[in-house]
């Protein structure tokens, strides 16, 4: 029997969030992201403004060219993850096969529901738009591949004002005809140098890519020919993996000026420190190796990493190894242009640890309740004292 896949995502996710919180903001031209007057890029923006060029990933300063009133919303990450988590509860409401691509994006395998998968999809679209306020589109096929490109076609057909809240059904054995007359560059590994090559040989579409001999494409290609030839034709056996395995956790910043002096960049790596280890604590995992990412304003970039004896989830560990390995590469006085710290070997943490004392009972304790103030008044509600 054929699988059914879900595929949905939320429409202009960090902006609907924001109309949430400031429903001024519905119907405007708007952009989340950096300050223009920084290095700051367009993140997330509102359909108003997309009619004027704008999209994600452009320099903000360009955005506000293109669109001279658009207005600037800084992010509130932790708004957007609270949105997310609820959104995937009522995913796992429907399967236990959920499988989270991102903050605003998963893939539900509904094969066991006994019920029409467009009704299916339509209950689950109205039940986060009437419960959470958030528009979404949704796809569904046989597999991912599919399944995710009819979410991409909704979005693309639907008006440009508004959110398109989409919905979008590829029956069973009708993938190829759906994909036949897509542009190539919607499909899985097609990205720019790959679309040009293709345009080279005269293939523009899906169904080209199809109809073209599959082993010219590996000849040209390689193995990225051979997956081009399968997936042209619909077919993706991947499943959904509910167990995403997390390799590391990291957080970083670019400075909207270069910095040089040694106070600032010390309390940015705590300030990162302390946001990856509260991820951490949140996952339940811990890492036995902390690294430091640099930039300098010549765009050189290099990492710096020490492994621990035993896992650590701890800020002020985290924060002084972070500083330590800063202390042994950068100049004194050399300016940063951007700043990352991370965590990697993670699992689960170990209860015994005594670096600093950080992982006494007595510090763990502490670390529990600055988490679980924050949790319910903010990152900024309780800070730690700093050791002179």
């Amino acid at each position: 029997m054929p699988r059914t896949i879900l595929h949905l995502d939320l429409d202009a996710f960090f902006c609907a969030v924001e109309e949430l919180h400031d429903p001024t903001l519905r119907g405007k031209a708007f952009a989340v992201g950096g300050r223009p007057e920084g290095r700051g890029v367009v993140a997330s923006c509102s359909y108003a403004a997309r009619k004027f060029g704008v999209h994600s990933a452009m320099p903000m300063s360009r955005a506000l060219r293109m669109c001279p009133g658009l207005l600037v919303v800084s992010h509130h990450f932790s708004n957007y993850g609270e949105m997310s988590e609820k959104v995937m509860e009522r995913l796992h409401d429907l399967s236990p096969l959920v499988q989270q691509i991102s903050i605003d994006e998963a893939f539900v395998d509904i094969s066991d529901l006994h019920e029409p998968p467009e009704l299916i999809a339509h209950r689950l679209q109205k039940r986060v738009n009437d419960e959470l306020g958030l528009p979404c589109s949704v796809g569904v096929a046989t597999n991912k591949l599919v399944a995710k490109i009819a979410t991409e076609v909704g979005k693309k057909t639907a008006k440009k004002e508004s959110p398109p809240n989409a919905v979008t059904v590829v029956p069973p054995g009708k993938e190829s005809a759906f994909l036949d007359l897509l542009e190539a560059s919607m499909l899985w590994g097609v990205g720019p140098k790959t679309s040009a090559k293709l345009a080279e040989i005269g293939i523009k579409t899906i169904g080209d890519i199809a109809r073209h001999p599959a082993q010219d494409l590996a000849r040209r290609f390689g193995e990225n020919g051979r997956d081009l030839a399968r997936r042209a034709r619909g077919v993706d056996e991947s499943p959904v993996s509910s167990g995403h395995e997390i390799k590391s956790v990291s957080q970083e910043t670019t400075f909207a000026r270069d910095v040089r002096d040694d106070k600032q960049l010390a309390d940015t790596i705590r300030k990162l420190s302390a946001q990856v280890g509260h991820r951490l604590r949140k996952a339940g995992i811990a890492g036995a190796t902390v690294k430091l990412k640099l930039r300098w304003p010549d765009f050189t970039t290099l990492t710096r990493q020490v492994t621990l004896t035993q896992p650590t989830d701890q800020d002020e560990e985290i924060y002084h190894l972070a500083l330590d390995l800063m202390g042994k590469v950068r100049p004194k006085g050399k300016p940063v242009r951007l700043i990352g710290v991370g965590v990697s070997g993670l699992g689960a943490p170990l209860r015994q640890l005594g670096l600093w004392d950080t992982g006494s009972e007595k510090s763990r304790r502490l670390q529990e309740a600055l988490d679980t103030v924050r949790a319910r008044f903010g990152d900024r509600a309780i800070q730690r004292g700093k050791r002179k």
